[in-house]
């Protein structure tokens, strides 16, 4: 006869149970909550009345959402459940569970207050010896937005735009993404020698383009010119190849790995809250990964 272990889901604890001791001692969810109570809160905690029924503190309700886009709970639903479910978020809720409701308008409420502490985690990384700057990357990536379903055209409306659409189109294929004479005098202005794309590349260039010597350089060029050699320099194209191995494993990682496909709240001031969101959890799970290989 097989001794197997005893399935006892009756018998209650001796003690009362303790969160803290059921969560590993290196865990992601202690590094949040070590972090978020690190930062400069007040801006949030100051606009509260203190009338009423005690409010959850911003602490909490911050570490709560930060935690879920490190690991891939957006909704405010799948938040509440969470605090029920799972050890992790309770730990982060001190063994509460704030309603969606609650989760769903701090969010929202304090968007404006968050943005700021973005910066704040950068100096917890920096004095954590995790950052360094060095080559700044810049890249873009198309994430769904929170359309309204109610919003459906017409058929008449939409041959009423066709043309418009054809154009906007049109203009996207010549577009460069963030090249511009005004961009490139203004990276010059501020002692950045900048490496942006003049025109959408071959992803295969032949062999005579990928090993043709670099050129003269320009006898006292403008940025523009100066920029336009250095793409063509074996030094600036190595430097411009990291753009594939910096911005875009991330925005790869951010999507599929954490799950982030499509935004929850809408409007653009609002989008750019929630993408503040989105990039500081990772930053902070990047940090935690960081500090563990050191």
């Amino acid at each position: 006869m097989n001794n197997f272990r005893p399935i006892d889901r009756d018998t209650g604890f001796l003690l009362p149970p303790s969160v803290d001791e059921w969560l590993p001692e290196r865990h992601l969810a202690r590094f949040v909550v070590e972090v978020v109570a690190g930062l400069d809160l007040r801006s949030m905690t100051g606009s509260y009345r203190g009338s009423g029924e005690a409010p959850y503190h911003p602490e909490l309700l911050l570490g709560l959402i930060i935690y879920g886009y490190a690991s891939g709970v957006f909704s405010s639903r799948k938040l509440e459940r969470a605090t029920y479910d799972s050890v992790a978020f309770r730990f982060i809720a001190a063994n509460q569970h704030p309603d969606h409701d609650t989760i769903a308008v701090f969010r929202r409420r304090f968007l404006a207050q968050i943005a700021p502490l973005f910066a704040q985690v950068l100096c917890v990384a920096r004095e954590m010896g995790v950052l360094q700057l060095g080559t700044v990357a810049l890249d873009g990536t198309k994430i769904h937005a929170n359309a309204s379903r109610h919003s459906a055209l017409s058929y008449e409306h939409a041959d009423r735009i066709e043309a418009q659409l054809q154009a906007e189109v049109a203009d996207l294929l010549a577009n460069a993404g963030y090249f511009s004479e005004s961009n490139v005098n203004a990276c010059a202005a501020a002692g950045i020698a900048p490496l942006i794309a003049m025109g959408r590349e071959a992803h295969h260039p032949t062999l005579d383009e990928r090993f043709a010597e670099a050129p003269e350089p320009p006898t006292d060029p403008t940025p523009l010119e100066a920029m336009q050699h250095r793409l063509k320099t074996p030094e600036g194209k190595k430097l411009y190849a990291l753009r594939k191995q910096m911005p875009e494993p991330v925005f790869g990682i951010i999507k599929s790995v954490l799950g982030f496909r499509q935004f929850l709240l809408r409007g653009l001031d609002n989008v750019r809250g929630e993408w503040t969101l989105v990039t500081m959890a990772w930053n902070i799970k990047r940090m935690f990964v960081l500090a563990g290989a050191n």
